[in-house]
């Protein structure tokens, strides 16, 4: 997910279209499981904070597709792929963070707003929580667009001719997808209101950290160039942490 690109276009996917409506299909049903864990395990359609959080979501998701489309019509292809060509660990990795992490965030929340488990945060949290929760998007979609071999898996992308370049928000961190998580994944929370939901962004927060170690280390010794990018870009997600 996290090498940087050239702008060049690569060449045409006689299965571009297929992939890209594929791709399409599959963003959806992310907002139809969304919205149904939300609204059904609550069961309040009035929560102000949920139908922030998916306002917010389905306006990103437009504007992100609009750019991409327009600018990497091939990267939007290629995040259609589902674990093919991905490594073994990462289709463990990965499983795990959506399962219990980002969807258990939603789950706990939806189910704390329904039974009352924690107590209100007040509306200023909830603010500062969307403030984060769209700074993180709007970064995702900076790296997305900085990074036309940007993926849903790790895989070296030897079909596409995977190249490395210091693009975007990769000249401050070499993985800014997984740094816009950890704000976006902590702006979720406090805009949803639940505090019980910081049990499983603990378990997300601690799996990002361990498959962007893991992905820091494949590209290391898997892809051209990527070493001597490392040694002039230092820190993995957060400047002057790590």
């Amino acid at each position: 997910m996290t090498t940087i690109t050239s702008n060049q276009q690569s060449p045409a996917n006689p299965d571009l279209s297929r992939k890209i409506t594929r791709r399409i299909v599959q963003v959806f049903l992310v907002v139809l499981i969304q919205a149904a864990v939300l609204f059904l395990l609550s069961w309040d359609f009035r929560w102000l904070g949920a139908w922030f959080y998916m306002g917010i979501y389905l306006g990103m998701l437009v504007v992100n597709a609009f750019i991409l489309l327009r600018r990497s019509p091939e990267m939007v292809a290629e995040r259609a792929q589902v674990g093919e060509g991905a490594k073994g660990w990462d289709k463990i990795i990965g499983t795990i963070m959506m399962m219990f992490g980002s969807l258990g965030m939603l789950v706990i929340s939806a189910l704390d707003r329904r039974f009352g488990w924690s107590p209100s945060l007040g509306l200023g949290v909830q603010i500062a929580g969307a403030a984060l929760y769209v700074l993180g998007f709007v970064w995702f979609m900076w790296a997305m667009a900085s990074n036309r071999f940007f993926s849903t898996i790790v895989r070296i992308q030897k079909d596409r001719g995977h190249t490395v370049e210091t693009g975007g928000p990769y000249r401050f961190v070499r993985h800014p997808a997984y740094a816009s998580m950890l704000w976006s994944s902590l702006g979720t929370v406090l805009l949803l209101g639940s505090l019980w939901a910081l049990i499983p962004l603990g378990v997300f927060i601690t799996l990002n950290v361990v498959r962007t170690a893991l992905e820091d280390r494949t590209l290391r010794t898997e892809l051209p160039g990527y070493e001597a990018y490392a040694q002039r870009v230092r820190y993995r997600l957060l400047p002057g942490v790590w």
